[in-house]
């Protein structure tokens, strides 16, 4: 959690940033924003399918979790060197590889390692921590802004401090969990897709269907702008939506502790299609930040729960495969989400925008409600 916590500090900087950045500095296209997005978002959840796949094989988290830390934070410094779009989404994709090498393996360490009557508190915890970061950091930008007048270059320069302190953390105080090296070593290989337990495959169709309407939180921002934010003060909003996630995700891990998972995941996607179509109509300020502070609201609904129920469904042989396989489709959502927002929002404006992704998400809202239950492993 500390880990995440540091690197998602420094990562949300850029986040809250890049926005302004790619639009007002370097003159870009929001189609462009969302392209970008996209393919760092849907790149990193590939990278999560091979490193979750190559965790189980070897039955090893923490080098695999190293990697990912270490290249997150090289990424940094490449962020304020960038003259063009290339350049940016050559530091998103390296950033957001490095998030996908460490997610699967952490997220299957932390289901190692967690009795299943606490893995709802566990990624609650482990959500709240991270957010922690996302919460400050859109602070810190605003502040470094008007210390630095709004030179955002040297903001992330500031900014790649975090990741590097994030890193070397890691390094120092993960420690291996234990494995049982014997028997599942053995039953590790995987042959594909149809070899994942089966309410896995359901729990992938449902999160590849939300998937599509969880487009990056970069448009939230883009909203708060064409109400009349003005772009040094960007970072608001991405502040308003992780401080929502950060005050609901614990407990709303800790619930599904006590209730059917299924349940407070339904009421998650519930919330994001009440945001949306509260953000297609908001024109005041405040009610776009009402809107936002739901977004964040469904976040802590909806992600731990996610992972909760993967660890709950997969066999212990198969566990980060599958919350790689689970993040790959979600990645390939990913690209479809945020691309597709970036025409929408140039096509029909904010408005066409989220009430579509009101509509995806109800859709993904009832394929979950028809799956049957499933007791954890």
């Amino acid at each position: 959690g500390i880990v995440s916590l540091l690197m998602d500090l420094s990562s949300e900087i850029y986040h809250a940033l890049l926005p302004a950045f790619l639009t007002v500095t370097l003159g870009l296209p929001v189609v462009a924003m969302g392209a970008i997005d996209g393919i760092a978002e849907g790149s990193a959840n590939i990278a999560k399918l091979v490193s979750g796949r190559l965790s189980d094989k070897q039955q090893r988290r923490k080098p695999w979790i190293l990697l990912g830390y270490g290249l997150a934070a090289f990424s940094k410094p490449l962020f304020p060197l960038a003259q063009g779009a290339l350049p940016v989404l050559g530091a998103r994709f390296i950033d957001r590889i490095g998030k996908g090498i460490r997610g699967a393996p952490r997220d299957a360490m932390i289901a190692d390692e967690t009795p299943p009557e606490l893995r709802g508190a566990a990624y609650g915890l482990r959500q709240a921590l991270d957010t922690v970061g996302g919460t400050l950091a859109p602070l810190l930008a605003i502040g470094l802004m008007l210390l630095l007048a709004d030179d955002i270059r040297t903001v992330f320069w500031i900014a790649a401090v975090p990741a590097c302190l994030s890193f070397l953390f890691a390094w120092v105080m993960l420690k291996e969990p234990a494995r049982h090296a014997g028997e599942a070593a053995v039953q590790a290989a995987w042959g594909g897709w149809r070899t994942l337990d089966i309410q896995v495959r359901r729990l992938i169709g449902v999160g590849f269907l939300f998937g599509l309407a969880r487009f990056s939180e970069g448009f939230l921002i883009l909203k708060a702008l064409d109400v009349g934010l003005a772009p040094a003060w960007s970072p608001l909003a991405l502040a308003m939506f992780s401080l929502a996630f950060l005050i609901l995700a614990y407990p709303a891990g800790a619930l599904s502790d006590r209730m059917d998972p299924r349940s407070v995941l339904l009421g998650g996607i519930a919330m994001l299609v009440v945001a949306n179509l509260w953000l297609a109509e908001a024109e005041a300020l405040w009610a776009v930040f009402a809107g936002i502070a739901q977004w964040g609201a469904h976040m802590a609904l909806t992600q731990g729960i996610f992972a909760r129920m993967i660890a709950d469904a997969a066999p212990e042989h198969q566990r980060a495969t599958s919350f790689g396989a689970f993040f790959f489709a979600s990645g390939v959502a990913a690209v479809l989400a945020s691309v597709g927002a970036g025409w929408l929002w140039d096509r029909g404006g904010p408005a066409e925008t989220f009430t579509v992704a009101a509509g995806v998400a109800g859709l993904a809202g009832a394929m979950l409600w028809l799956l049957p239950p499933r007791e954890a492993r």
